[in-house]
């Protein structure tokens, strides 16, 4: 690439640091949105659940469990993916488990993540495909503001470019060979616009034809992934190809056609939407509950026929 200047008169400016010390501990940038993904993510997903009849308790105890397993499975499919970076000559296995300096995976984020909602579901009664939908907004406002943490660490950025909206990017973290540019496709921002328009188309077709039974995480998985798959091609941090293609490329077009036709399926076979996301909860004295007054004056009648038609002796 030639032709790009060191300097660019409109850009966007990095960050000058992405970590304070705090009384001795450091607070990273990174964890931070991580973290205000998450709360911001929950809160847009609490209300969808009230607002299908959920209770806010299980929603809860589902998010405890998901939250975990998302981070660890967003970590293991990083290192899995990106093995050379942590094992083999130089370098140290034990940089696999230092998650703040930057490197989670989103689809194992999602996988393990829907598996621990999952179990929760299975054990409380609560419709899972139901509390796909409810998540999937939620989900990808999530992402987005995550990637603001790729901001901060100055990394996963795109090729180099001169357009207004160029990332400044300082010349400790340019790659080899880019180290003459100075600005570089901001790809945090273009998923984070991109996840954003996600969650607010999910939410207006989910109002307008009432979705259900998976339809709304179906479609989240199909947006996602057609965005994904042109910003991953931006990219220009080092990993694995496959063919001359990024892996998760290869992951973002498998996945697109497995969300599409998952769609359609549900579409055809599951039309509507669920009335009950879970168990009808039963009122402590519904058992003790005094019968209607209509049948105790039946019984009583009853009672007093078979007294008179007794016989005498």
């Amino acid at each position: 690439m030639t032709g790009i200047p060191a300097t660019v008169v409109l850009s966007i400016p990095s960050p000058s640091k992405g970590v304070w010390d705090i009384l001795g501990f450091p607070v990273r940038a990174y964890a931070l949105c991580i973290i205000a993904g998450i709360v911001v993510g929950m809160v847009i997903i609490n209300r969808r659940w009230r607002a299908r009849g959920g209770a806010a308790d299980n929603l809860e105890m589902a998010v405890v469990m998901a939250v975990p397993l998302g981070i660890v499975g967003a970590r293991l499919y990083h290192v899995l993916t990106d093995y050379q970076l942590y094992f083999g000559p130089g370098r140290h296995p034990v940089d696999a488990l230092k998650i703040w300096n930057g490197g989670l995976g989103v689809w194992g984020a999602i996988a393990l993540g829907v598996l621990g909602g999952y179990l929760v579901a299975r054990r409380r009664g609560m419709a899972f495909p139901a509390l796909l939908d409810a998540a999937a907004p939620g989900i990808a406002v999530a992402q987005g503001i995550g990637r603001l943490g790729n901001w901060f660490n100055q990394e996963l950025f795109g090729r180099p470019t001169t357009l207004p909206w160029g990332l400044q990017i300082a010349p400790a973290y340019r790659p080899p060979g880019f180290e003459q540019y100075a600005t570089f496709h901001p790809t945090f921002l273009y998923e984070l616009i991109w996840d954003l328009a996600i969650a607010v188309a999910l939410v207006l077709l989910d109002r307008r034809f009432r979705l259900g039974h998976g339809k709304v995480f179906a479609l989240y998985v199909a947006f996602y992934t057609v965005g994904r798959f042109w910003i991953e091609a931006l990219r220009i941090d080092r990993v694995n190809e496959i063919g001359g293609f990024r892996l998760n490329n290869y992951t973002s077009l498998i996945l697109f056609v497995l969300g599409c036709a998952w769609f359609a399926w549900l579409v055809r076979n599951r039309p509507g939407r669920e009335e009950q996301v879970e168990p009808r909860p039963v009122a402590a004295n519904e058992s003790d509950a005094p019968a209607p007054e209509g049948d105790a004056e039946a019984d009583e009648t009853s009672a007093s026929k078979a007294g008179s038609s007794s016989p005498d002796s």
